[in-house]
């Protein structure tokens, strides 16, 4: 006859199995191609950001041509010249790994240069279109500080020093546009489109 600590051990066992078998049910299946070790998501990570950046490219000089204040101009003129950089440093990050540089399409860039766009439309030329590009812009820059912080992470891990140096520039580089937007939305922009609100 079973003591009633040992059902209970049998009963907790069954549980923590069904549990298992449930978590199991709700897990993605991975693709053939995914990666499987750190170096692997290192280079995927570096391979979306790079086309991230590409498309960046493409979108800034938009952005540059629909805003009126010339800080914010000169802003996105000089981040678009950092961008360029940026591009030429996952380059050398690349090859110092011996690999070509390879750009796999960004779906969350994507979506935010599709958000940026949007704001184009649904404002008037402006003080107030000048502050909604800075939103989509800093949302722009925060989603590149986190990848730049992650990567530079992970290249530090795996002992990649060159590659953890060329991240470090480029993720204060991040840091670096994202207070300048912060500064010009404060100084002047967001309180002259406050001012539209009551005109």
């Amino acid at each position: 006859m079973e003591t009633k600590d040992k059902k209970q051990t049998t009963a907790k066992s069954t549980t923590a199995a069904k549990t298992t078998e449930k978590a199991k049910a709700g897990v993605t299946k991975a693709k053939s191609s995914a990666a499987s070790g750190l170096t692997e998501l290192f280079e995927d990570g570096l391979k979306d950001i790079y086309w991230a950046e590409k498309a960046l490219t493409k979108a800034l000089p938009l952005m540059a041509k629909n805003a009126t204040s010339p800080e914010l101009i000169d802003a996105i003129t000089n981040h678009l010249t950092e961008t360029e950089e940026q591009i030429v440093r996952l380059e050398q990050i690349f090859e110092s790994m011996g690999k070509k540089a390879t750009a796999k399409k960004c779906d969350a860039m994507e979506g935010l240069i599709e958000e940026g766009k949007s704001i184009l439309e649904e404002t008037e030329v402006g003080v107030v279109r000048d502050a909604g590009i800075i939103a989509a812009s800093q949302k722009i820059e925060h989603y590149e500080i986190a990848t730049y912080g992650t990567l530079r992470q992970f290249a530090e891990t795996l002992g990649l020093t060159k590659a953890a140096t060329l991240l470090e520039i480029t993720l204060d580089e991040e840091k670096g546009a994202d207070k300048k937007l912060t500064e010009v939305a404060v100084n002047t922009i967001n309180v002259e489109a406050a001012d539209e609100d009551e005109n």
